[in-house]
């Protein structure tokens, strides 16, 4: 396999967890007679520009198609960073009714909604069919479409260049990522901003967050790998913040190249290069950084699995909360069943009904914790626990406890 942005050969491994069915492919019923398809999940990182990718087995209509079940409104901590970042912006470069704002990637309208609240012209580009009309519900203009070169010549053509463009958790997700960002430098005006948030692949290997590596994320990012292909396509890099989003993420901020001038100071500056030295001096962009990960990832996945066994063998009883990407990752690497975990619990009522891939444990309602009363609630989306262990707070009452197993195991 040749790297997607330079096009080097891939020889280094970061991490290989066998094999998985897609992550969001939630199965109906009728599904669990039938054969599931399941991808090698292996991730290899270039030498020559040390961008981490999956290998390429499957086009992006495979995970992004009609029936994509992720709802980011379902998450009242994620909508309020929404919120907070749409009044930064705001503020930071002065958004108004004359301004036009795009969010690449725009789901079910969660940050769009705070743009319009505001009086501030938008459209978001999404490509799912059921985020897109949640998005739409909202009155928020959504263009259904992979976002790239073309759409945003097109765009560009209808007199919809942008002073902001969003892109956030997106990054990661497309297989093309030199098309990608070149569309941001032709759709952003003169002057425009685009700012991209994903997760830092630092933090991905120190803190042994494997679970977040599956088949829609084609991409693992650390700032030098995003400034070269950005640097390839148009982009420049002017500042960046340290977000503890999603684990441990990045928010980029980026302007047409050549425009630098007009947006660097000396303290976005040295925030861009404290990261990068931060990342220097964590090894990230050499061979061995990659030597250690694979084993802390099996004893993750091994002391979870004990965990599991020993419960069982006790007589207790186990459920798990959030229908998450991360949980699918975590769950078919250990080969669990619906035997050592119940049931999942989740918000989202597009998943409810339907069983996790590979694993095929039922998602259902969260009534279900009051009907059964497990001794144990894992928890699979980790960076969102706090909020989950409020929402659950009543599980105290017969004595539950909360568990996860990222980036070791706890229970509480």
């Amino acid at each position: 396999m040749k790297c997607r942005h330079c096009a080097s050969e891939l020889t280094l491994c970061l991490m290989d967890l066998g094999s998985a069915p897609p992550s969001n492919a939630y199965l109906t019923g009728q599904a669990l007679h039938e054969p599931e398809q399941w991808l090698p999940l292996r991730v290899l990182v270039c030498t020559h520009c040390w961008l981490a990718q999956t290998e390429d087995f499957a086009r992006p209509e495979t995970f992004f198609g009609a029936e994509y079940a992720y709802f980011s409104s379902t998450s009242t901590s994620w909508l309020s960073h929404a919120n907070r970042y749409v009044e930064l912006m705001t503020k930071r470069i002065g958004l108004n009714a004359e301004s036009f704002v795009v969010e690449v990637a725009a789901n079910d309208g969660y940050l769009l909604q705070f743009v319009r609240s505001r009086g501030i012209p938008c459209i978001g580009i999404e490509p799912t069919a059921g985020t897109a009309a949640a998005a739409r519900a909202k009155g928020i203009d959504i263009v259904e479409s992979f976002f790239g070169v073309a759409l945003a010549e097109g765009l560009r053509a209808q007199g919809r260049s942008a002073d902001l463009i969003i892109a956030n958790n997106v990054l990661a997700h497309v297989p093309d990522i030199n098309d990608f960002t070149a569309g941001f430098s032709r759709l952003l005006r003169p002057g425009g901003v685009a700012t991209f948030e994903f997760p830092h692949l630092l933090n991905l290997v120190t803190l042994c967050q494997f679970d977040t590596i599956y088949h829609e994320h084609y991409s693992y990012l650390s700032l030098l790998a995003v400034s070269r292909v950005f640097s390839k396509n148009g982009l420049a890099i002017f500042d960046v913040e340290e977000l503890p989003t999603h684990g441990g993420s990045l928010r980029v901020f980026a302007c047409k190249s050549g425009a630098e001038e007009g947006f660097i100071d000396k303290a976005a500056h040295a925030r861009v290069e404290a990261v990068l030295q931060k990342e220097t001096a964590a090894g990230l962009h050499a061979e061995a950084f990659c030597a250690d990960f694979q084993r802390r990832a099996e004893t993750v996945k091994n002391d979870f699995l004990s965990f599991l066994l020993d419960a069982k063998k006790k007589g207790k009883s186990i459920a798990a909360y959030g229908a998450a990407a991360k949980g699918n990752t975590l769950l078919n690497f250990a080969g669990i069943r619906p035997d050592l975990v119940s049931y999942v619990v989740d918000r989202c009522a597009s998943k409810q009904g339907k069983y996790l891939p590979g694993s095929r444990i039922p998602i259902v309602e969260e009534a279900r914790l009051q009907e059964t009363k497990p001794d144990y609630i894992v928890i699979f989306p980790w960076n969102i626990k706090d909020e989950i262990m409020e929402q659950l707070s009543y599980i105290r009452q017969w004595g539950c406890r909360f568990a996860w197993a990222m980036p070791r195991l706890e229970i509480r």
